[in-house]
């Protein structure tokens, strides 16, 4: 059970990353041209994010079959 909590704690830090990075890539884009680095920052959280949200997805359907006996 621990490792639900710690997957829910990591994804909802990883959500304030990747929000943090998607504001700071609309600030630097007004201010004119950001480097590349500043426009994909954004990119790794958001993979981070994708797959901790399908683990949580899928784990009801896990946690079901497991009751049911499958």
């Amino acid at each position: 059970m621990k490792w639900n909590r710690f997957i829910r704690q990591f994804h909802r830090w990883i959500s304030i990353l990747f929000t943090l990075t998607v504001i700071s890539n609309f600030v630097l884009l007004g201010l004119g041209l950001p480097p590349g680095w500043i426009t994909y920052a954004p990119l790794p959280p958001l993979f981070l994010l994708l797959f901790s949200g399908l683990y949580m997805f899928v784990l009801p359907y896990i946690s079901r079959g497991k009751r049911q006996g499958a």
